[in-house]
């Protein structure tokens, strides 16, 4: 029975019973604690881009780190990862044989956990993360583009991608689709698969349904 020696009481410490108004601080405090953490880690760098282009981190599986770069298997040319995170795609993109392989990323405490992954894994000046907004760098010379990112962000993308690529190029998605792009292939399922899309066959279908639409 509840109450009986030897039992402890959930929300007891110190022999008193913490109370509704206890719990509610608790929780108070728990909330402000989260937020104090993503602003003073991952915040930072979001300031300066438009709130519509704003990606928040959400680092990758590992299975979705394999269907990614399955996709790139053979391939060669600069990779890129936009908004590499804690560099993960880009550190095992380089282990590939991916080269050279760069990554995109604005928060500075992102960046210091991607070298501190680099390093670990013997890769310190071997890869590159810069500080740079993804909105802003040219991607012309880029022949593996790696995008896991949220879908509100895919159709502006997908614009910048069309007018910088390369037809050589082949562009891999993580999570979600481009809405507008038919993929050349595609690995996984759910939150795990991974999209492949080459710029030659989206630009030939993008001119297709250009010159089939009414003037």
């Amino acid at each position: 029975e509840p109450g009986e020696p030897g039992e402890v009481a959930w929300g007891r410490r110190g022999g008193d019973t913490l109370g509704g108004r206890g719990l509610l601080e608790l929780a108070v405090a728990s909330g402000v604690a989260a937020w104090a953490a993503w602003a003073a880690l991952l915040m930072p760098g979001f300031r300066r881009v438009p709130l519509r282009l704003q990606v928040p981190y959400q680092p990758s599986g590992p299975q979705q780190v394999a269907n990614a770069l399955a996709l790139l298997r053979g391939r060669s040319g600069k990779t890129v990862d936009l908004g590499s995170g804690d560099g993960r795609l880009v550190v095992e993109a380089y282990k590939q044989g991916l080269r050279p392989a760069v990554g995109y990323e604005l928060n500075p405490w992102l960046l210091c956990l991607s070298n501190y992954r680099a390093w670990k894994a013997g890769y310190r000046g071997k890869v590159s993360f810069l500080k740079k907004d993804l909105w802003k760098v040219n991607l012309s010379d880029c022949y593996n583009v790696i995008v896991f990112l949220a879908p509100s962000v895919k159709p502006p993308l997908a614009a910048k991608l069309l007018a910088e690529l390369p037809d050589e190029a082949r562009v891999v998605a993580g999570r979600f689709p481009f809405p507008s792009w038919t993929p050349t292939s595609t690995l996984g399922q759910g939150l795990e698969q991974a999209w492949a899309y080459d710029m030659k066959e989206v630009r030939r279908a993008a001119q297709s349904n250009a010159e089939g639409s009414p003037v």
